[in-house]
């Protein structure tokens, strides 16, 4: 069984990311490439998409989320993100396991006949879209005494609730309504399909192992199902002995395939799309760019791993290094910055170097 070292992954991580170099693809391919593109900040699915597209603009993603045929939603992990709308009713039922589990989680709705509690909130989102006060205050109201947050929190986790636009949307920062899906999509809810849930995964993320899987989606026990697929994958191992699962003939890139510089956004797929994430981020690394308090900062790759996070204050990028960079590097990533002040600036922008412990970098801050 073949061994891939770290750089083979990286590398190949990179072209399946489609970070090696920028595809045409539009952006409604690319999110579905990724299965579901990450949205817990509004204007994330902007930056990622330009991360990875040639030609990329920012009515590209919002015409999508207007017309209906890209969505945003609690998915994987329980948290925010997009997907197409062909996408969102298997992916969602398919990961309905895990977000049942997350729902269970920490809520204290002790007694409460869920039956019944699904039922008033489609009732009150009978008639279209209710803010997420109006729909917490009716659950307040038709079960007293229990706690606001949770049934707030579960609601999202047990119903297929979409944010419609402007939720979403460039710069958005304004209220968030919510709508049942089957009433937006104008389509019923899917069958669960976990085996294409695993083959989508491998073919953006892989190859990787049953954790990294679970790790992805939230779901558990899935070392059943890839040992009922393992014929009709094919099988690596990393350099530490585990087992990785690929889709079969995708390609792998060498070690010395190419890693341009890449701003990525909060939360991208790209860093959150593994247990082990030596692929793209040295262990060493993690604990700045995951510092807690559910924050994953935006992160610069330099030859393919993350080397620095990065910070928009105004028109002023902020870039803090965790180790000196060659001459030629700071060239790229300072070219690559004004890319992005570009792309997000109205008018002149400033690049600026900045210490990892500077005030913008240090354990208050927030994306």
């Amino acid at each position: 069984m073949r061994v891939l070292s770290t750089r083979e992954l990286n590398r190949t991580y990179l072209h399946r990311q489609l970070l090696a170099e920028r595809t045409a693809r539009p952006a409604r391919e690319i999110i579905e490439h990724l299965v579901a593109l990450q949205g817990q900040e509004a204007d994330s699915p902007y930056l990622s998409l330009r991360a990875r597209s040639s030609d990329f603009a920012i009515e590209d993603l919002t015409d999508l989320l207007t017309g209906r045929e890209v969505v945003r939603s609690p998915l994987l992990r329980g948290t925010q993100h997009l997907s197409s709308a062909a996408d969102y009713p298997w992916v969602r039922a398919s990961l309905q396991p895990a977000l049942d589990r997350f729902a269970g989680r920490g809520n204290n709705l002790t007694g409460v006949d869920m039956e019944k509690f699904t039922a008033i909130a489609r009732e009150v989102l009978a008639n279209g879209p209710a803010t997420r006060p109006e729909l917490s205050r009716r659950l307040v109201a038709e079960f007293p005494g229990i706690d606001p947050k949770s049934l707030s929190y579960v609601v999202h986790l047990k119903l297929s609730l979409l944010h419609p636009p402007p939720a979403g949307t460039w710069r958005h920062r304004g209220r968030v309504t919510c709508v049942l899906a089957e009433e937006w999509l104008g389509r019923p809810e899917a069958e669960p399909d976990p085996e294409s849930l695993v083959m989508r995964y491998l073919a953006a993320f892989g190859p990787a192992s049953v954790k990294d899987m679970q790790t992805w989606s939230g779901l558990t026990r899935l070392g059943a199902l890839l040992s009922a697929m393992r014929p009709r994958l094919t099988v690596f191992k990393d350099e530490n002995g585990i087992d990785l699962y690929d889709v079969t003939d995708a390609p792998l890139i060498d070690e010395d395939g190419p890693a341009p510089v890449v701003f990525l956004p909060e939360f991208d797929n790209a860093v959150l799309g593994h247990a082990d994430r030596s692929r793209i981020l040295h262990p060493g690394d993690r604990a700045i760019v995951m510092p807690g308090w559910s924050v994953v900062r935006p992160t610069v790759l330099v030859d393919g791993f993350v080397s620095a996070v990065w910070a928009l204050e105004g028109s002023t990028l902020s870039i803090a290094p965790f180790r000196p960079l060659a001459p030629a590097e700071v060239a790229a990533v300072e070219t690559e910055a004004g890319r992005l002040l570009e792309f997000t600036v109205p008018g002149p922008g400033e690049v600026r170097w900045v210490e990892l412990s500077g005030t913008a970098f240090d354990r208050s801050w927030r994306p």
